[in-house]
């Protein structure tokens, strides 16, 4: 039954199909009633590669590494091996031993891919020492997907049966609030279970087990107090909302102590685009996509998501993003998004936290990540020596972001843009998010300069540097701020010209670059700063409909942006400049055969 005839269906259509639905899944394992009695790591895993339930690119990868590894086990090169008794351990505790805080059950009963992600947390241990492999963890899954109950479950075994004296256990939150909220959810499963209110104490703002003198404590990342602790388990929920490293760098340090610690970080999408999940989430594809390099061979990734933005309209794939989707109310999310999926806003909303395609809730953002992250090519610069370039730069206020760039048209209709960004070391010291900065400065796309200002002079040597290696044709400019670069560059023999910042100016270069954006034809060399620019432009329209870049927000810089379409200005003619001649010939049939 094909996807768009399910959006079609009437309300009572819709019960009748996934009522079969369920019961198919039911009837050999993909949706469990009762506990199941054995680990289902592997399984999970094989089915996902046979394609019996669909799953994202990502976690298809991630099935096929545990397959992999799973051959390879125990060898010198591999010295892991994969026990099931130790990962099927919490997954009997969690479905015996605890009770869920709200509902009508009487019984957690975890999932296949529960099984997947639990199973091999706990299962892969090192052959002779029995240590655990993975130390960290990216759990990415739809919202009402069970986070809550696996942050509980997985706090409460590891307090007091993870074989752990003194253990600490810390649940994990942007905001103090939202820390305690899940607190309280793992305090509410020790007061339902008779089992576990008998061993452990919940108290106001600490659950302890005094028996091996442990206990999960609450903390976020505007707590007063992050000192002093010492992680055995530090499980991060939503930390799409997280802008910097902060929290994520003190309980990393935390754990120096501890023989296996564990960090777990389980969240949805969201619209913090260069915050620590987008890193996490390049590093799981990094891994996934290149197996045979073994990287990060003790992080753990699952990410359910959507592959692409029109699979939404395909109701029988959203399980790709919400594997807990056979315990979820289905028919009434079909009617749901049927509704929402009209609101822009309500769209986005969707699809950040119900498909897990990271966007932004402003239908006028410029373009999106999957957009973005479709310009990946990377070219040798080497090939660019004495090519024909347009310049750009932006000039900010002077203790802010200033950039300039060069950009090239190439021979296949495509673009190479080439960016340089400068701040004073005064903005660096007050940024919210240095860890970024450092590594922008490491690639060589970001220059901090000493003081509290920058000096022009910088800017006007890069320009000076890269015309000895490229031909700069021209350098497009906002007159604003401008005055003095700009006399310096025309002194030094450079042809210049003032690009006015207006809707008839910028609207068609600006049109014209997201073309290029959505047809795969702007190269950065996955310039990572110059994406982040990409991500932080908004539109605004006139009421002709013409375009001009804003920020998102005043602390989304878009100075690399506003620098290239400068240069874009220029470059969008030689795109278009007709190749040849010009001049028309006449041929008859008869010089043809001839």
């Amino acid at each position: 039954m094909t996807s768009s005839s399910l959006l079609e269906m009437s309300y009572t259509e819709l019960e009748k199909w996934w009522s079969n639905y369920l019961a198919e899944q039911k009837s050999w394992g993909a949706i469990l009633e009762r506990p199941y009695p054995e680990l289902l790591t592997t399984w999970y895993a094989e089915r996902l590669i046979d394609g019996s339930i669909p799953a994202s690119e990502e976690n298809i990868l991630a099935a096929k590494r545990h397959m992999r590894d799973l051959e390879r086990q125990g060898t010198d090169d591999f010295p892991w091996i994969f026990d099931e008794e130790k990962g099927h351990r919490p997954i009997r505790f969690i479905e015996k031993k605890c009770k869920p805080s709200k509902g009508d059950f009487d019984q957690l009963v975890l999932q296949p891919w529960q099984h997947f992600v639990i199973g091999s947390l706990f299962g892969w241990v090192h052959k002779d020492t029995g240590i655990r492999r993975f130390r960290e963890a990216l759990d990415m899954v739809g919202r009402k997907n069970g986070k809550t109950t696996l942050i509980s479950g997985l706090s409460n075994y590891m307090l007091g049966f993870d074989n752990e004296n003194g253990a600490r256990i810390y649940v994990l939150a942007n905001a103090e609030q939202q820390a305690h909220e899940l607190f309280d959810e793992a305090k509410a499963m020790v007061e339902k279970s008779p089992y576990l209110s008998k061993r452990y104490k919940a108290q106001r703002n600490k659950i302890k087990y005094t028996e091996k003198f442990a206990e999960i404590q609450a903390r976020a990342s505007d707590s007063k107090r992050l000192d002093g602790l010492n992680t055995h388990l530090g499980i991060f929920d939503e930390i799409h909302e997280f802008k910097n490293f902060k929290l994520i760098n003190v309980i990393k340090k935390s754990r120096g102590a501890r023989k296996q610690p564990l960090i777990i970080y389980i969240t949805t999408a969201g619209y913090v685009l260069d915050g620590p999940l987008m890193t996490y989430i390049e590093q799981a594809k990094d891994c996934l996509d290149n197996l045979e390099d073994n990287l990060d061979e003790r992080t753990f990734y699952y990410v359910a998501k959507l592959d692409k933005p029109e699979e939404a309209d395909h109701p029988e794939l959203w399980i790709k993003a919400n594997p807990n989707i056979g315990l979820m109310d289905f028919v009434n999310l079909v009617s749901d998004w049927k509704k929402d999926k009209r609101s822009p806003q309500e769209r986005a909303d969707w699809m950040t936290k119900q498909f897990n395609i990271f966007s932004d809730v402003d239908e006028l953002s410029f373009v999106d990540i999957a957009t973005i992250k479709k310009n990946n090519k990377v070219i040798d610069l080497e090939t660019l020596k004495n090519r024909e370039c347009i310049a750009g730069y932006d000039l900010s206020e002077t203790e802010d972001f200033t950039a300039a760039a060069l950009e090239f048209p190439l021979d296949d209709g495509s673009v190479f843009i080439l960016c340089h960004s400068w701040i004073p070391q005064a903005r660096y010291d007050r940024d919210s998010n240095p860890q970024r900065l450092d590594e922008w400065k490491q690639a060589g796309y970001l220059t901090v300069i000493p003081g509290d200002y920058v000096n022009y002079e910088y800017v006007f040597d890069w320009f000076v540097e890269q015309a000895e290696k490229y031909r700069i044709k021209m350098i497009a400019y906002d007159k604003a701020k401008a005055l003095y670069l700009n006399k310096a560059i025309e002194n030094h023999g450079f042809k210049t010209k003032e690009v006015r910042q207006g809707f008839l100016t910028l609207g068609g270069p600006m049109q014209n670059f997201k073309e290029l954006l959505l047809d795969g034809k702007v190269i950065f060399n996955r310039n990572k700063m110059f994406q982040w620019y990409l991500n932080n432009v908004r539109l605004v329209k006139d009421r002709n409909d013409n375009w001009m870049p804003t920020k998102q927000n005043a602390n989304r810089k878009i100075d690399g942006f506003a620098a290239a379409l400068n240069a874009h200005t220029e470059t969008v003619d030689l795109l278009i400049k007709p190749s040849g001649s010009g001049k028309i010939k006449a041929i008859t049939m008869r010089d043809l055969l001839a």
